[in-house]
């Protein structure tokens, strides 16, 4: 587990929390374990709900309504999915055969899950503060880029969410031209080597909101 906590940037006091946190139901059921992930998904969820909203309220320029939108769009399965891909959690899950088989290492909501339980672990294992860095770390840049514009759809979460549906995952290729001071980004979406949108912004995260934009819209889904 050494490469997973490398990348999580938290090393265990108690290895025995990650396991769990990494055990799916489906392997409970098929090995007799005592537990899964669940209980520590559930107590993950709660800590990572009460750090997204305290740096929102930290944050001082957005009222209720405006955090509601930012906490959602940061806080459900298809952006939890994405961290967790980006931390590789689907080469570690533990998972029964039947899942296995039909793809469950990079099923959005075992990675959701198993991200939440992460939390649970980090939580149990360092105390608050170190759950909480890890948090901050992971949504840091997620959280920024919604608080900027809360009112704003998430075309990105909204097509991987879309995506999940049909068992595919969007890739994003990102390039830059001109001066740091006057930017432009261009981002193209693709999937199972697709081409399904391309956006243009003046940062990597507009461009490719733009680029889901137009994939929605290729797929059929631009006023889902």
């Amino acid at each position: 587990m050494a490469d997973l906590e490398a990348a999580l940037g938290y090393s265990f006091d108690d290895p025995s929390l990650l396991d769990l946190a990494l055990t799916h139901r489906s392997l409970e059921a098929e090995e007799e374990l005592e537990s899964s992930n669940e209980r520590l998904e559930f107590l993950g969820d709660a800590v990572l709900g009460l750090v997204v909203a305290d740096e929102l309220f930290g944050a001082g320029h957005m009222d209720e309504g405006a955090m509601a939108k930012v906490r959602a769009a940061v806080v459900n399965e298809a952006a939890l999915a994405e961290i967790g891909r980006n931390l590789g959690l689907g080469d570690h899950v533990r998972l029964g055969k039947g899942e296995q088989i039909s793809g469950g290492r990079d099923k959005s909501s075992i990675l959701a899950d198993a991200l939440e339980a992460v939390i649970g672990a980090v939580y149990l294992d360092g105390g608050f503060e170190l759950a909480r860095r890890f948090i901050v770390r992971n949504w840091g840049d997620l959280l920024v880029d919604r608080a900027a514009a809360p009112g704003e759809r998430d075309y990105k979460t909204r097509l991987q969410e879309v995506l999940a549906r049909r068992g595919a995952v969007p890739d994003y290729a990102v390039g830059g031209i001109g001066p740091d001071h006057a930017r432009e980004f261009t981002a193209a979406v693709t999937v199972d080597g697709e081409q399904l949108g391309v956006g243009v912004g003046s940062s990597k995260k507009r461009a490719q909101q733009e680029a889901a934009r137009e994939a929605l819209a290729a797929l059929g889904e631009a006023d889902a």
